[in-house]
């Protein structure tokens, strides 16, 4: 083992915060998964059937997108360099997964893009300061690996 220099206490904070978001964000894929569209309580014909038009592979896609992020968080807070990887990997899916929403399906043409934008975008923000964090925390030797 090599030795690393100690995180400071903001360090702990945010990931402790991300690694926490990270759970909220796999609750919310397993409801899914195995609710449907039943999972954002009642909801119209058009999302009953948009989530039942979703492809199989797009439940995976979400797994890991989330499992991925929560991976990458206790990878954070393990001090692990794979933290990096396993976001970049995170990333990748929450790109393909909004994706394909936004350009395969109808959903902004019938949502509204004010309406379906800003969760996904703020998901997408908090990916890429995932990757941005493990990648200054490598940088300043408080990861191990």
């Amino acid at each position: 083992m090599t030795d690393t220099a100690k995180p400071p206490l903001w360090f702990w904070m945010v990931t402790g915060v991300l690694a926490l978001w990270e759970v909220m964000g796999c609750f919310a894929c397993i409801t899914q998964i195995r609710l449907g569209a039943a999972a954002m309580g009642p909801v119209d014909d058009w999302s009953l059937k948009y989530y039942a038009a979703l492809p199989v592979w797009y439940n995976g896609v979400y797994a890991v997108a989330t499992f991925g992020g929560l991976l990458g968080a206790v990878a954070l807070l393990l001090r692990d360099r794979r933290a990096k990887r396993v976001f970049q990997v995170s990333f990748a899916a929450i790109i393909v997964m909004f994706g394909y929403a936004f350009v395969a399906t109808d959903l902004i043409a019938h949502k509204g893009l004010a309406t379906v934008l800003p969760f996904p975008l703020l998901i997408a923000v908090v990916g890429a300061l995932s990757i941005w964090l493990a990648q200054f925390a490598a940088g300043k030797d408080w990861l191990r690996g």
